[in-house]
């Protein structure tokens, strides 16, 4: 079993497959809706597993423009909107900026390092 960094009460949450990690990056996120930055770190994780998945993207994508809305940060609005509208051609073409965290502040072109735990499971198995 892999360790992400999901809390659930204070322990934390185990998965062999990223599909459930990316799930538990977007409950996380749905579950700290008054912390706005512990949000957008859960929805950053979330954005690096789901990347080579299109709904799984677009929807990680569509939280961090809810979050930027909902907090008044016009900047990750405007950043969001531009994305929303990259993910379609960067999974047509197939060219996705591998382990970037989908933010506004950073380039939406630009490939960034996956941090460890993320890497061992988009490296195994996905059931």
């Amino acid at each position: 079993m892999i360790t992400i960094g999901v809390t659930a009460g204070g322990h934390r949450l185990r998965f062999t497959n990223k599909s459930a990690a990316f799930e538990a990056e977007m409950a996380v996120s749905a579950r700290h809706r008054l912390a706005p930055r512990r949000v957008f770190a859960a929805l950053e994780r979330a954005d690096v597993l789901g990347q080579r998945d299109f709904s799984a993207h677009l929807r990680v994508h569509g939280w961090m423009l809810r979050v930027g809305w909902e907090t008044g940060d016009w900047r990750e609005v405007v950043g969001q909107l531009m994305r929303l509208a990259l993910v379609p051609l960067g999974h047509l073409v197939g060219r996705l900026p591998i382990g970037n965290t989908g933010g506004a502040n950073v380039s939406a072109f630009a490939p960034m390092a996956i941090p460890p735990d993320l890497k061992r499971l988009l490296q195994g198995r996905d059931r």
